[in-house]
């Protein structure tokens, strides 16, 4: 009897039987179920996960790899078969070298040979390669044919302007700047006179009749060109109006005679501290004139002729320490892109004065042109919560001077800082004869001499009293300035950058420059320090308990301090409130009430738009505060409550930027300060760079000793990785939170 059969010796006898061949059924990845219970991913967690570090490894190897091919082609090579000692770190020998201002050889080739160094400024650009003592400063200015020059255009309005009669008949001198810079101007006097009284120096009381008697009735005296041994050679144009350059950079710019045939216009790319976009109609022409400047500095200045060179060359280009998302990034592309280096990095401006001056911390103030800056740094990292920008600078004070001469009969009274030759004249007065040392003031004779192209030399005298003194003191009352053009045209052709994710403006603002802010908008109410203090932040730099209290109307600037938060949120809207509970939940939404009238409830509030309306708002305000306030301010947030961090501080501001080089400017601002904090008197400290270092380079020059570290240096953007993540980048190159 034959027993059954099982259903497998069926299948095979019918030829069913199914035969496994290790054969797949689809060559579509499949992905397996992920446990909800307990998942975990390693994406991103780990360096060599991430294209940026995993290319400084890989650096790190080659060049390990070749040393140590180097060292055994060296031991090959020799005669002698003993083997070598054991070689120090290179890097840190290098660095130490670096340090030292010495030149260290490597391959026949000088340390820092291989990496321009650039600082840009709203007047001068200066350029050099690292291995330099000093660098280059040329005018950051370009000349373009145009229709008409600056002085011809807007009506032909001279600057400073001055106030016209009813009938177009001339106005005295005391009225020309209207009678607010008149009264201001007259209280300042007093204010002086009643301080050089204190100190027991001698007033003559006749001395300003003594200044306008002698300026109102003097004559110039004409010198044949000839016959003067400093004339002024100044840029010579071909006959032939086509043959004339397209374009003249530098100072040849500047020497551009008004009356030239064809005409040309000045053209200055980034003024205060931001781009130019008043004196521009694209944004191209404002990019294509930065270029050309600094493409015309490295051939002319650097010696680079070949632009197929400079790949392989690196780049060190300074920032402003509170700076602008959209102006790096522009940079960044314009540096890879149109110039062509190998390699890019960024550092900001207070950590290569740092670099410069050999401090590990100090409190940083860059007075320059149109820009004054203020920042603590602290072991190499600027505090980012003291970063201050205001929007004054040397370039004002010239003006300022202007004016208070003319209101005192200056013999040359068609001074226009518009035209060329009135515009260095200005310069040339401010820097020798501007002071600040109460000593110095006294009926003083000077003169000048006047340089036109196609005119004989005017030599003027005039005399002087307190202007030399109370222009510079226009940076601890900067309302007595001219700000009145300083913000127009802002944001006409560059719009702010806004977050990627969210579309929200993400320019970086720090806690002392809202306070800035916070003193100059118009008051609506009380809620702008309790907002701060809600949050734990106190506008004086401390930290406030929140207290529970009733909500205040809702004002665009009680939410500046929002835009400190620089923690990455994954999500707006809050977490779901659990289902059946009548547990309230307030985060959950994106939209935030508001409180109406009486207290009622208002419509709902985006985030986002709010976000773009404080932008707005601080887009509106110009930044201008006292030089001594300012300071304090930014100390007292970078040093958050610390009392030795504070001391430190004080005892450490160090003042650079050419618009510091007044005679006695620094002493004044020490006693200004202890005047302003009598218990720290004992601690405050105000001094310039050491090693008779100019003042006016020292950021350069802290650029330069950045460029040359190898080691420790993480900061550089190569081609490569450019490509791929765009200015992604940023955030892990910058040495700061980007």
């Amino acid at each position: 009897m034959v027993g059954k059969k099982s259903g497998k010796a069926l299948l095979r006898e019918e030829g069913l039987e199914r035969t496994d061949n290790d054969l797949e059924f689809t060559t579509w990845p499949q992905v397996n179920m992920i446990n909800q219970k307990n998942y975990y991913t390693e994406y991103l967690k780990r360096d060599d996960q991430i294209l940026v570090f995993r290319l400084q490894n890989e650096e790190n190897r080659n060049r390990m790899t070749r040393e140590a091919k180097d060292r055994d082609r060296a031991l090959a090579q020799s005669n002698r078969g003993e083997f070598p000692l054991p070689e120090a770190d290179v890097d840190m020998e290098e660095e130490a070298v670096a340090d030292e201002g010495g030149a260290l050889v490597a391959g026949e080739e000088v340390l820092g040979s291989k990496v321009v160094v650039i600082h840009p400024g709203s007047q001068n650009l200066r350029i050099g390669l690292a291995s330099d003592a000093l660098p280059r400063t040329i005018p950051m200015v370009i000349a373009r044919k145009w229709k008409h020059n600056e002085s011809e255009e807007d009506g032909s309005e001279p600057r400073p302007k001055r106030m016209k009669a009813d009938d177009d008949d001339d106005l005295d001198p005391e009225q020309l700047f209207g009678a607010e810079f008149a009264s201001q101007f007259l209280a300042m006097s007093v204010d002086l006179k009643v301080r050089m009284r204190n100190n027991k120096r001698r007033i003559l009381p006749n001395s300003k009749d003594l200044v306008v008697n002698y300026n109102r009735r003097t004559l110039p005296d004409t010198i044949s060109e000839h016959n003067d041994p400093l004339r002024v050679d100044w840029t010579e144009l071909p006959p032939d109006q086509k043959s004339a350059p397209e374009y003249i950079c530098g100072q040849a710019a500047l020497r551009i005679p008004d009356n030239s045939n064809p005409r040309y216009k000045l053209f200055w790319p980034l003024r205060s501290g931001w781009y130019n976009e008043r004196d521009y109609a694209s944004k191209t022409l404002l990019y294509e004139d930065i270029v050309v400047i600094i493409e015309d500095a490295i051939k002319s200045q650097l010696g680079l002729r070949r632009k197929k060179e400079w790949a392989q060359f690196g780049c060190v280009f300074v920032i402003p320490d509170l700076y602008e998302r959209r102006y790096v990034t522009d940079t960044l592309e314009m540096l890879l892109r149109e110039f062509g280096f190998g390699r890019v990095c960024f550092i900001q401006e207070s950590l290569a004065a740092t670099f410069g001056a050999g401090y590990s911390s100090a409190c940083i103030v860059d007075i320059g042109a149109q820009k004054t800056s203020i920042c603590c740094v602290e072991e190499g990292m600027c505090i980012e919560n003291s970063r201050m920008n205001l929007k004054y600078g040397g370039a004002d004070v010239t003006e300022t001077f202007i004016k208070m001469m003319l209101f005192d009969h200056f013999p040359y009274a068609d001074i226009n800082l518009r035209r060329r030759y009135d515009f260095m004249v200005a310069e040339e007065l401010k820097q020798k004869f501007c002071t600040m040392n109460e000593s110095d003031i006294s009926v003083q004779l000077y003169d000048f001499h006047l340089r036109v192209s196609g005119q004989d030399t005017r030599k003027y005298s005039f005399k002087t009293y307190d202007e030399v003194v109370l222009a510079p003191m226009g940076f601890f009352n900067p309302s007595f300035f001219d700000n009145s053009e300083k913000l127009s045209d802002r944001r006409k052709l560059i719009p702010r950058s806004y977050d990627l994710y969210d579309s929200s403006p993400n320019d970086p603002v720090s806690a002392a420059q809202l306070a800035v802010y916070q003193a100059l908008a118009p008051q609506n109410g009380k809620g702008t320090s309790a907002a701060m203090a809600t949050n734990g932040e106190n506008p004086n730099g401390g930290f406030a308990a929140s207290t529970p209290g009733r909500q205040q109307p809702f004002n665009l600037l009680n939410r500046f301090n929002e835009n400190l938060d620089t923690t990455p949120r994954s999500s707006v809207a809050g977490s779901p409130a659990p289902e059946g509970g009548r547990t309230p939940n307030p985060g959950a939404g994106t939209l935030t009430p508001a409180v109406g009238v009486n207290g009622a409830p208002g419509a709902p509030i985006d985030p986002n738009i709010e976000k773009m309306a404080l932008a707005e708002e601080r887009d509106s305000i110009l930044p201008i505060m006292p030089l001594d306030a300012a300071i304090f301010t930014s100390v007292t947030h970078g040093a958050r409550d610390d009392d030795r961090k504070l001391r430190d501080f004080l005892g450490s501001i160090m003042v650079i930027g050419g618009g510091g080089k007044i005679p006695g400017f620094t002493t004044f601002l020490e006693d200004r300060l202890r005047e302003m904090r009598p218990v720290c008197a004992k601690d405050i400290l105000v001094g310039t760079p050491p090693r008779e270092l100019d003042s006016q380079v020292v950021v350069w020059k802290g650029g330069s000793v950045f460029g040359k570290l190898r080691g420790t240096n993480d900061s550089w953007i190569g081609q490569m990785e450019y490509d791929r993540l765009g200015s992604r980048l940023l955030a892990y190159k910058c040495m700061w939170a980007w």
